[in-house]
């Protein structure tokens, strides 16, 4: 998993959620500008972590406040997982 496949995922869902077009979602915007209700953020969450194969931690968001940023992490994720 890349970066950028991780980015584009992340756009993709957000839009969806958002009723935007992926091109309206940039990937230096912050979560909390995203406009997205608990609930929605819960099931972005639980989508991206049944995706992926694994549990982010409850702090990620904190840590990697921007698309871009936690699409970066989860590269570094999965790729020292697959090193493991």
């Amino acid at each position: 998993m890349t970066a950028v496949e991780a980015q584009d995922w992340l756009i993709e869902k957000i839009a969806h959620r958002l009723g935007a077009t992926p091109d309206q979602v940039t990937p230096e915007q912050y979560f909390d500008e995203l406009d997205l209700d608990s609930t929605e953020a819960l099931i972005l969450a639980g989508e991206m972590e049944s995706w992926l194969g694994f549990e982010l931690g409850t702090t990620t968001l904190w840590y990697h406040p921007t698309i871009k940023d936690l699409a970066a992490h989860i590269a570094e994720e999965c790729s020292r997982r697959a090193a493991a």
